[in-house]
């Protein structure tokens, strides 16, 4: 059965999460809090990995949820329920496009998905952002302002930010040396 949900949750977020791998953090979380699979922790710690490994990061996080929560079978099964709605309107859209690509109503189909894929994502940067940068669980328990943020991660970011941004010998670095670092330091420093 739990095979079976997890082709479900997946299927469910490849369908609606339109605008590739980040849109589908949303959902993410939301099967967190719906199934008890993973935390939002873990979630963070599947976001470091799977941005960091190569291939698709939605497709990523399937595949580490399904094995985390069912082994090697259910890494198999959440993926396939991710990538199988796709599969499906890539073969229906390649079968009907000819007939309406010149479609007004066609286009602007395609035009009015931009803004949503632009919220999904949105709304993915801001999750990420809070559960990394910030510390709501201790801010709520104590109330001081201080424990709201996680310091050493915006410590990170502002070094991040300047080395990318300001700093010439390091502007044009491939950005694969800053994920490696950034990995270097999250475990040194043990964040």
């Amino acid at each position: 059965m739990i095979l079976l949900r997890l082709f479900w949750e997946f299927f469910k977020t490849g369908l609606f999460a339109v605008g590739g791998g980040m849109a589908t953090l949303p959902f993410l979380y939301s099967i967190a809090e719906r199934t008890g699979w993973f935390t939002a922790a873990q979630l963070a710690d599947m976001i470091a990995v799977g941005e960091s490994t190569p291939g698709p990061i939605g497709v990523n996080m399937a595949t580490y949820v399904g094995f985390t929560t069912a082994g090697v079978p259910g890494a198999i099964i959440a993926t396939l329920g991710l990538v199988t709605p796709s599969v499906i309107i890539i073969l229906i859209i390649a079968r009907v496009l000819q007939q309406f690509r010149q479609n007004k109503l066609v286009d602007a189909a395609f035009y009015g998905l931009r803004p949503c894929s632009i919220g999904l994502i949105a709304a993915a940067g801001l999750l990420v952002v809070k559960v990394a940068m910030l510390h709501t669980d201790l801010y709520f328990e104590t109330g001081k302002l201080l424990e709201l943020f996680n310091w050493k991660a915006l410590a990170l970011a502002a070094v991040l930010v300047v080395l990318t941004r300001f700093v010439k010998r390091t502007k044009k670095l491939h950005p694969i040396v800053f994920i490696l670092g950034s990995a270097l330091v999250g475990v040194v420093f043990a964040f």
